[in-house]
């Protein structure tokens, strides 16, 4: 029997409920293909730091590196000040363990209201691929002559070809796997003759970042050679918040940098019926990756039994994507379906069920 070692972080606010029946549905869809998890919990978010003043040691990371995958609940304390556990836990995990992918599946399931008018399932249903360990998150920048009437800051977008050449061939592989068996739907007949089976999409700001944007589109030009399968697309930042609501059919995969893919990816999770359906995960495809859902802590909402688990649900999802359960990993899609199908909306304390009523439901329904 396969036995798979998963670091559970349950972090703050709503994280530890939406991961207990994340964890229900995990040990149920186990159970039905004979793989085994051992669970191994850690304290990691706002209490532990209110308590100890600690975040995330450098002993503790690397203890991570032991382990099959990571499975965190939300980190966001109201008592501490924004940027100490966001930098401090998960942008450390993140650029510690080169987890250089977030990705973000979008697509729209059946009875799933979004605000889009027109707009259904057929339409929604594409990847961001988010470069996760470059840009301005980095760091770098400075503040000279604080306080004073010259003061300026500076925030540096910082990328080495490497981040930009391992991001794109996972980015254009991605295509190739998504489309393994068919083509792309969005491509017309001539470019299926042409032999493509997917579209990549490009989402910059090459007209104004020019350094930054210049390198990703020579790599990823250069890199198209080995992928002619896969039609090369490019569109403005700006340009993809209007067709993300106007025209999402007209996209297969998107690759981006962190900054543009944090900003457009809450944008689609709305589009797809808010946070609460929403999965992300952070990838390192040689080494152990996290998996966690796209939602905030939400502390206002803490303990009350309303928050929709659903997203902490369909991140297991990718986990059994990325451990190579796919089965396991198509059943929990299904069974999510069936339970929405049944809810009376996605929006947190309006699902016509607690949230340990809906992991109950999914886990049943595997």
């Amino acid at each position: 029997m396969q036995t798979y070692k998963l670091a559970v972080i349950p972090g703050d606010g709503i994280g530890p409920e939406v991961v207990r029946e994340g964890l229900k549905v995990l040990d149920a869809v186990s159970r039905t293909y004979d793989f085994k998890v051992e669970k191994t919990f850690f304290d990691y978010g706002g209490e532990r730091y209110l308590k100890t003043g600690q975040v995330l040691s450098d002993d503790e990371l690397n203890g991570l590196r032991a382990f099959d995958a990571i499975y965190l609940g939300a980190v966001g304390h109201p008592d501490v000040r924004p940027g100490i556990l966001e930098r401090g836990i998960l942008l450390k995990l993140r650029f510690g363990l080169e987890q250089y992918i977030n990705l973000r599946p979008v697509h729209l399931y059946n009875n799933v209201p979004m605000p889009i008018k027109n707009k259904g399932p057929e339409h929604i249903d594409y990847v961001v691929v988010r470069e996760n360990t470059g840009d301005v998150y980095t760091g770098e920048g400075e503040i000279r002559n604080k306080g004073t009437a010259d003061e300026v800051a500076t925030q540096v977008m910082i990328y080495s070809r490497k981040q930009v050449e391992r991001c794109l061939k996972y980015a254009f592989e991605y295509v190739l796997k998504r489309h393994a068996t068919a083509p792309w739907k969005g491509l017309s007949d001539e470019e299926k003759s042409q032999g493509y089976v997917g579209k990549l999409t490009l989402c910059g700001k090459s007209n104004v970042l020019t350094n930054v944007f210049d390198l990703w589109d020579r790599v990823m030009k250069t890199m198209s050679a080995q992928y002619p399968q896969v039609k090369l697309d490019y569109v403005h930042v700006d340009a993809m918040c209007i067709y993300l609501i106007e025209a999402p059919e007209r996209f297969d995969v998107i690759v981006t940098t962190n900054m543009f893919g944090d900003i457009i990816t809450d944008l689609a999770a709305v589009t797809q019926g808010g946070m609460g359906v929403a999965p992300s995960a952070n990838i390192n495809p040689s080494s152990v990756s996290m998996f966690e859902p796209v939602h905030g802590s939400a502390p206002q909402f803490a303990g009350k039994g309303v928050a929709n688990p659903l997203a902490a649900i369909l991140t297991l999802k990718l986990m059994m994507e990325h451990l190579k359960q796919d089965k396991a990993a198509a059943d929990i899609d299904r069974a999510v379906q069936s339970v929405m199908l049944r809810m009376k909306s996605m929006l947190i304390g309006q699902m016509g069920y607690s949230t340990a009523e809906i992991g109950n439901m999914v886990a049943q329904s595997l």
